[in-house]
């Protein structure tokens, strides 16, 4: 049963049906044993490695579940910090401010209020995936009794962290002093009825009136901040257009500068610009690559293969390094590190911060995108235009029984003499400077589909592209 909850980045099921209370107190085992084993390995033997860091969102199944979890922690020998009700970037600032040995949250992020599960990170707030160790911990708690298991040895502590959090965050709004005279902006955000709605008001305040002295002149208006029932607003899935209608509306209705839409764990954000437009990732990974480097000339920049061009493009314009990554914050993370990189993006909303540890953060997207604006006498929609410049597919879902034998043969099939072909995720075929277009097709980690992201210089190249590849890839479906 357990295989069944256990993903390749993270643990989530329907509670209770596939994910139960037996199961939580089972991963809080294994997840201690983990932990221990990675302290003895460094030769760590200071009380904080031997303890973690636990929260939760606001689903009704939460607290049953963090409190077997917690049973299970404390009886494999570690010590608890219980943060309480938390987004999941709070988890990575926890671990590295407290020095402690990794974190758990209890989160299935943007599925649906049915469905929970865990996030797990390690010392640094290295993420722990399949290869890096939750493999193990899938191990440990299979072989969790309870009819043989000691009692609990560790502690457990409440604590809250609010304060230092919120100055982390506001750290990265960057103006202070710098923001335009007399610069007003509002900016729209929209918590979906989920963690965002107990961020918020502790890291920015009412209106945005506790970041002040950071950002003059910033007005917030907030949608949808009651997170107590443990239902959504509306799918906390900021991917999905129909999602960020709301956010759209109201960036119109009230005029504002800017919107943000969050998603069930608050650890992403999308972006909507002073025209109810829909920011692309990739566009926004771009901008802000630009003002970071203004700030750390030559520095590298971690992105998702499969952003736009626009992308390393402008990076290399602006004097910094681009560094092309795997789909998934594991890869991203492990990119953002290899390569020391000051910021990084991915198309699904995850934005990393090498002063949040290499970490992704909505909040710390949300401050940047502010102080970004609040130097800048364009409005959004300028900045955005000029990165906008190719034609994208969006990604397009194909169901393939034989996904792997499909993209054996794109290359033959496609790929020129002058094409530059790889196979970092899936296989990228780029024939942008004799063709103008690239495409990337990868297979699904979960489902039996193939993903397709295209893009090209002009409409027409990229539907002729689309109308000759797709056929191949199988049955289109809609997600």
């Amino acid at each position: 049963m357990l295989g069944r909850v256990f993903k390749a980045y993270d643990i989530r099921g329907t509670y209770p049906d596939l994910l139960t209370d037996r199961m939580a107190w089972q991963v809080g085992v294994g997840t201690g044993r983990f932990m221990l084993e990675i302290a003895a390995a460094a030769g760590e033997t200071t009380p904080m490695m031997r303890t973690v860091v636990v929260g939760r969102d606001m689903r009704e199944s939460g607290p049953t579940l963090t409190d077997q979890l917690i049973d299970g922690l404390t009886r494999a020998g570690v010590s608890v910090i219980d943060l309480g009700l938390v987004d999941t970037p709070m988890i990575y600032f926890a671990i590295n401010h407290l020095g402690c040995a990794g974190g758990v949250m209890v989160t299935a992020s943007h599925n649906p209020p049915n469905w929970n599960g865990f996030k797990i990170a390690g010392p640094k707030a290295r993420p722990i995936g399949e290869a890096t160790g939750l493999a193990d911990i899938r191990k440990h708690a299979a072989m969790a009794d309870m009819r043989t298991i000691e009692e609990p040895s560790g502690r457990v502590e409440q604590r809250d962290l609010w304060k230092p959090y919120a100055k982390h965050v506001r750290h990265f709004l960057r103006s202070g002093g710098s923001a335009l005279e007399g610069k007003k902006i509002k900016a729209v955000v929209d918590a979906s009825n989920a963690m965002a709605g107990t961020m918020l008001p502790n890291v920015f305040g009412e209106k945005g009136e506790a970041v002040e002295a950071y950002l003059p002149g910033l007005e917030i208006i907030t949608l949808n901040m009651d997170n107590s029932s443990g239902e959504f607003a509306h799918p906390p899935n900021p991917l999905v257009k129909s999602n960020m209608r709301m956010t759209q509306e109201a960036v119109m209705e009230h005029k504002a500068d800017v919107g943000f839409c969050f998603d069930g764990d608050a650890d992403r954000c999308m972006v909507v610009d002073d025209e109810a437009q829909i920011v692309g990732c990739d566009h926004l990974t771009a901008l802000l690559a630009i003002d970071a480097l203004e700030r750390e000339p030559g520095a590298a920049i971690a992105y998702d293969l499969r952003s736009s061009k626009a992308v390393p493009e402008d990076v290399t314009k602006a004097g910094g390094k681009p560094v092309r990554g795997r789909v998934g914050h594991v890869f991203m993370k492990a990119a953002m590190a290899e390569h020391q990189a000051v910021f990084g993006g991915e198309l699904s909303g995850h934005f990393y911060f090498k002063d949040n540890y290499n970490a992704d953060s909505g909040a710390i997207a949300m401050s940047t995108v502010l102080g970004l604006l609040g130097r800048n006498k364009k409005s959004l929609s300028q900045l955005v235009k000029p990165i906008a410049r190719y034609v994208q597919s969006g990604e397009m879902n194909f169901t393939n029984e034989e996904p792997e034998a499909v993209i054996n043969k794109l290359e033959e099939e496609l790929a020129g003499d002058e094409a530059l072909v790889d196979n970092l995720d899936g296989i990228t075929i780029d024939c942008f400077e004799s063709e103008g277009w690239w495409i990337n097709v990868r297979m699904s980690n979960t489902e039996p589909l193939l993903r397709l992201n295209a893009e090209a210089r002009d409409r027409q190249t990229l539907n002729r592209l689309v109308d000759r590849v797709g056929p191949m890839l199988g049955k289109r479906v809609e997600h």
